[in-house]
C-alpha cells in the first residue's frame, strides 16, 4: 500500500500531516510513502529532510492522490481533491463531520473509506492515536504565550528594590485538556490561576496544577460518555454566566474553552461583562472557529471592547507547527500500527474493531455513521 501526505491548504495552516520521523517508521514497516513538495515549511522540515528518511517528493497533489492508497492530511480537503481521489481510498484527517455534511456524502459518493479523526473514542486504547487532545493542548498552551504578549504587564511576582510586583491574575473557563494545559503554563510563568469548569469531576486536577478550582452552584452537571462537558440548560447557563462575571472583573487574562462537540459553541460571556473588566485586560476566544464563547469576537481578528483585548485567533495549535505536526504525525501512525497487517503492509480497517467503529464515518460508498447530533 502507497501512504501520500497532502500540503494544508487552508490559509495559515503551518502543520503537515507526517514529519520526516513518521515517514521513517512507515518505511521501516514496509510502505511505499510520498509527500507533495514543501509539505514541510511551515513546521521546519525541507523536501530533503523527507527524502533522506525514504519518502518520494511529488509536486502536485493530484499526482500524489493518483497513486495513494492512504491519503493523509490535517484539514479537510477540498472538494477538487476529493473529486480526484479513486475509490477505495482511506483519508485521514480532521474532517469536522457535523459542520461538513455535505462534503462528507461527496466523500462517500466518490467510495472513499473516511476516518474523522475528531471521532476517535476517548478510551485508554485509543489514547496514543488522540489527535483532538495532542493539538488541544499545543493550543493550550499557544493561548497563555499570546495572552502573555498582548497583556501589559508581567506574569509572575517579583521582589525589587523599588517595590513588590503582585502576579498576573489568569482565568481559564473549561478545564478539558487545552484548559489543563493553559492553566500548566499559566502557573509555570508565575500568575495566579483560577479555572472553573461544569464539571466538579475535573477539580482535583486543577488544583494539582497550583490553581484554584472556582465553584458555581449551577446544579447538577454531568459529563458525555467519551470526558466532554455536556450541555447545561438555559437557567444553568445564565447562573454561570453571573459567576464569571465577578471573577472576570479581577482577572488580568481569561481564557475561554467551552465547546460542545459537533454544536455551535455556548455563548457564555456578554459584551456587558467585558465592559465590566479593567481597561488593559485580555481575553482569548480559543472557540472562535466553532462560534465563540464571547460575544463580540471574530476569527484572526483582535477587537478592543474598551481598552480590553478580546483576541479570536483560530487554530493556535497551528502556531507551534513543528511540535503540533510531530505529535499529529506520531498519532496518526498509531492509529496505522492499531490496523496494520501481521504479515505484509497493508492496512485493514476492520469493521468490528471499536476504534474504527468509533472513527470511519464512510465506507464502500455509503455513511456509516450519523451526523445529526
Amino acid at each position: 500500500m502507497q501512504i501520500v501526505a497532502i500540503r494544508e491548504t487552508w490559509p495559515g495552516e503551518q502543520r503537515a500531516g507526517l514529519v520526516p520521523k513518521s515517514v521513517s517508521t512507515l518505511s521501516n514497516y514496509g510502505f511505499k510513502v510520498h509527500v507533495e513538495s514543501s509539505i514541510g515549511l511551515g513546521c521546519g522540515y525541507s523536501d530533503r529532510e523527507y527524502q533522506e528518511v525514504g519518502a518520494e517528493i511529488l509536486p502536485t497533489t493530484n499526482e500524489l492522490l493518483a497513486v495513494a492508497d492512504i491519503v493523509i492530511s490535517v484539514r479537510r480537503p477540498s472538494v477538487e481533491t476529493i473529486r480526484n481521489t479513486k475509490a477505495g481510498t482511506i483519508l485521514i484527517s480532521f474532517l469536522d463531520p457535523f459542520r461538513e455534511p455535505d462534503l462528507i456524502q461527496l466523500m462517500a459518493d466518490q467510495g472513499i473509506t473516511a476516518v474523522s479523526l475528531e471521532m476517535l473514542p476517548r478510551t485508554t486504547r485509543a489514547q496514543r492515536m488522540d489527535a483532538l487532545s495532542s493539538q488541544a493542548n499545543v493550543a493550550g498552551y499557544a493561548a497563555v504565550v499570546v495572552g502573555a504578549y498582548h497583556l501589559p504587564r508581567l506574569f509572575p511576582m517579583m521582589i525589587t528594590a523599588a517595590g513588590t510586583i503582585t502576579p498576573a491574575r489568569v482565568f481559564v473557563i473549561g478545564a478539558g485538556v487545552a484548559g489543563l494545559q493553559a492553566i500548566a503554563t499559566a502557573r509555570r510563568l508565575g500568575a495566579r490561576v483560577e479555572a472553573f469548569d461544569t464539571r466538579p469531576v475535573v477539580a482535583e486536577e486543577v488544583r494539582s496544577l497550583g490553581a484554584k478550582f472556582v465553584e458555581f452552584d449551577v446544579g447538577a452537571s454531568e459529563q458525555t460518555k467519551d470526558g466532554y462537558a455536556a450541555e447545561l440548560t438555559h437557567e444553568q447557563l445564565e447562573q454561570q454566566k453571573r459567576g464569571m462575571a465577578k471573577v472576570m472583573a479581577y482577572s488580568d487574562l481569561v481564557i475561554t474553552t467551552a465547546q460542545v462537540f459537533g454544536r455551535p459553541a455556548p455563548r457564555i460571556i456578554s459584551h456587558e461583562v467585558l465592559l465590566a473588566m479593567k481597561p488593559g485586560s485580555v481575553v482569548i476566544d480559543m472557540a472562535v472557529e466553532s462560534g465563540g464563547n464571547v460575544e463580540g469576537s471574530q476569527t484572526e481578528q483582535i477587537v478592543d471592547i474598551h481598552g480590553v483585548k478580546l483576541i479570536g485567533f483560530a487554530n493556535l495549535a497551528s502556531s507551534f507547527a513543528a511540535q503540533a505536526s510531530t505529535l499529529y504525525a506520531s498519532n496518526v501512525v498509531h492509529f496505522l500500527e492499531e490496523f496494520m497487517h501481521s504479515e505484509k503492509p497493508m492496512i485493514e480497517l476492520d469493521p468490528n474493531n471499536e476504534i474504527a467503529q468509533g472513527c470511519v464515518i464512510t465506507r464502500d460508498g455509503t455513511l456509516v455513521k450519523s451526523l445529526t447530533r
